[in-house]
C-alpha cells in the first residue's frame, strides 16, 4: 500500500507470524494500543516496521532512547490531538488517522508517553499505535512505572520458532506438516528434512540476526559471530538496567544455565550458582532475568489438576534460556556437535531438546504457564500442560530414544485422557499418547485437536 519510508527496512526473509496478530488488530473495532514485550533482538522493531509498511499508507516511528528530545513533548500535554500536533514536527510523513501507523519504540525511556496511551485509547482510538521496549518489563519494575492496565493490549513476542524457521527454509515440508489433516506416519523424505533443519534450528536458534545468517547460509561463523553479540549485549544490559548489587548476581545465574541444564535431575540448586549461595539473595537476580524475557522458569507441581496453578510449588523449578543458540553458545558447545551427536553429548543433548520443546510451544500457550510432574527418585514428566479442560503430560526425548517409565508411572497414577512424547521418532496416535516427532512442536494445538478429532 505504501510507496516510501522515512526509515529502513531490514531484508529478513524469515515471515513472523505475530504479523498476522497486528493485522487483525488493526481490523478490530475496538482497538487498544499495542504495547508489546519481548526479549532483546528477536526483532521487535522490525516488525513493527514490517507491519507499517505493509498494511498502511504511512508510518511514522519515534524513539525515545535515539531522540531524547520526544520527551519533552508528552511532559507538557496528555492531550492525545496537541501531541499528534507536536510530534508531526518530528516526523516527514503525515500522521493521518487511521492511515498512519504510529510506532513509539524504547518507550520505557519515557514513561509519561506510557501513560498516555491510555487517553490515546478513551480520547482518540482512531489513531493506530503500537509501542514497544527494550527489557520493558525490568524498567517498568525498576522505576515504578504505572502501565496503563485495561486501556493497551499487551502482546508478547518471542524468538523465531521453528514452523517459522522451517517455512523460510524449505517451504515445501512446511506446507506438508502445516496442511496434516489427520495423525499418520510422515514419508521418510519428510522426517528427513525435518531432521536436518530443526539440527541447523539448535545451532542458530530463533534470534533473527543469527537465524537469518545460517538461513542466507553465511557460514556458522557469521551465527556464532551474531549469538556471541548478542550474549554480548546482554552483558551489558546487565549493568545498564540493573541495580549495581544485583548485577554479579544475574551474571552468575545466566552463566549457570547450562550447568544447571547438565544435571540429570534439572531442577534449579542455588548452590549450583555459587557454593553456599541462597535463594533469598539470587531471588531478585533471578526475578529480573525472568522479566527480562531471557529464561522461562518451569515450575513443579504437587498434582496435576484444574487449575494447576493451585498445585504450584514455588521452591521447585527448572530454569531453561530464552533461546536454544542462545543457550547452546553460552555453554560453549561447538555447532558440530549439534548436527553430528557424538557419544559424550548426552545430559545435555537432552537438556537442548527440552528447550527446544519449550521454546516452540509458549508462544502458543495463549499465557497458560507450563509445569512440570516428579515424584522424588521414580519418575519425571519434562512439561504438563492445559489444553482446553485436558490435562496433558507432555515426556520430551532426545533423538530415538524413548526408553524410561516415567510416563507410563504418570499415567498409572492419574490416568491421562492423552499423553504426549516428543522424541525424532515418527508421527503416531496409539491409545491416547501421540508420539511426534519434536519439530513438531510448534503444531501442538493442531496436534491436540486432530487426536481429540479421533475420539
Amino acid at each position: 500500500m505504501r510507496t516510501k519510508t522515512n526509515f529502513p527496512v531490514q531484508n529478513m526473509k524469515v515471515e513472523r507470524d505475530i504479523i498476522k496478530q497486528f493485522k487483525a488488530w488493526k481490523e478490530t473495532p475496538d482497538r487498544k494500543p499495542i504495547l508489546l514485550k519481548g526479549a532483546r533482538q528477536i526483532g521487535k522493531t522490525w516488525a513493527m516496521e514490517a507491519f507499517g509498511k505493509e498494511c498502511y499508507k504511512y508510518c511514522v516511528k519515534f524513539d525515545f532512547d535515539k531522540q531524547p528530545e520526544l520527551k519533552s513533548v508528552f511532559k507538557i500535554s496528555k492531550d492525545p490531538k496537541r501531541l499528534i500536533k507536536e510530534l508531526t514536527l518530528y516526523c516527514e510523513e503525515p500522521i493521518i488517522a487511521g492511515e498512519t501507523l504510529i510506532i513509539f519504540d524504547e518507550i520505557q525511556e519515557c514513561e509519561e508517553a506510557l501513560n498516555c496511551l491510555k487517553y490515546f485509547y478513551d480520547e482518540a482510538p482512531q489513531y493506530h499505535i503500537i509501542a514497544a521496549g527494550s527489557l520493558l518489563g525490568v524498567a517498568v519494575k525498576r522505576r515504578k512505572m504505572a502501565v496503563p492496565v485495561g486501556k493497551v493490549r499487551i502482546i508478547n513476542m518471542f524468538p523465531i520458532t521453528f514452523k517459522e524457521f522451517l517455512r523460510a527454509s524449505d517451504a515445501r515440508t512446511y506446507e506438508y506438516i502445516d496442511t496434516l489433516d489427520e495423525i499418520r506416519h510422515l514419508p521418510e523424505i519428510i522426517m528427513n528434512k525435518l531432521r536436518t533443519e530443526y539440527r541447523r534450528y539448535h545451532v542458530s536458534g530463533g534470534m533473527p540476526e543469527a537465524a537469518v545468517a545460517l538461513l542466507e547460509d553465511k557460514g556458522v561463523g557469521e551465527v556464532e559471530t551474531a549469538l556471541q553479540g548478542i550474549l554480548d549485549l546482554y552483558e551489558l544490559d546487565f549493568a545498564k538496567y540493573a541495580e549495581p548489587r544485583e548485577i554479579p548476581r544475574i551474571h552468575a545465574i545466566w552463566h549457570s544455565l547450562p550447568a544447571q541444564l547438565s544435571k540429570e535431575n534439572r531442577k534449579f540448586v542455588w548452590k549450583v550458582i555459587k557454593t553456599g549461595a541462597r535463594s533469598k539473595d539470587y531471588e531478585d537476580a533471578l526475578m529480573w532475568l525472568e522479566d527480562a524475557g531471557m529464561i522461562y522458569r518451569v515450575f513443579s507441581i504437587s498434582k496435576p489438576s484444574m487449575p494447576l496453578s493451585a498445585y504450584e510449588e514455588t521452591d521447585s523449578f527448572k530454569v531453561y534460556a530464552c533461546d536454544c543458540g542462545l543457550l547452546r553458545r553460552l555453554a560453549h558447545l561447538p555447532a558440530s556437535v549439534v548436527t553430528a551427536p557424538i557419544a559424550n553429548y548426552t545430559e545435555f543433548k537432552g537438556a537442548m531438546a527440552e528447550n527446544a520443546v519449550l521454546q516452540s510451544t509458549i508462544p502458543f500457550m495463549d499465557g497458560r504457564k507450563p509445569y512440570y510432574w516428579t515424584s522424588p527418585g521414580i519418575a519425571e514428566v519434562e512439561f504438563v500442560i492445559q489444553w482446553d479442560d485436558e490435562i496433558i503430560p507432555v515426556e520430551v526425548k532426545a533423538e530415538n530414544n524413548i526408553s524410561g517409565s516415567s510416563l507410563s508411572v504418570y499415567t498409572k497414577k492419574y490416568a491421562p485422557h492423552y499423553r504426549m512424547r516428543f522424541s525424532m521418532q515418527n508421527l503416531q496416535y496409539n491409545s491416547g499418547l501421540l508420539s511426534s516427532p519434536a519439530p513438531l512442536a510448534s503444531w501442538l494445538d493442531k496436534m491436540f485437536a486432530l487426536c481429540a478429532s479421533r475420539q
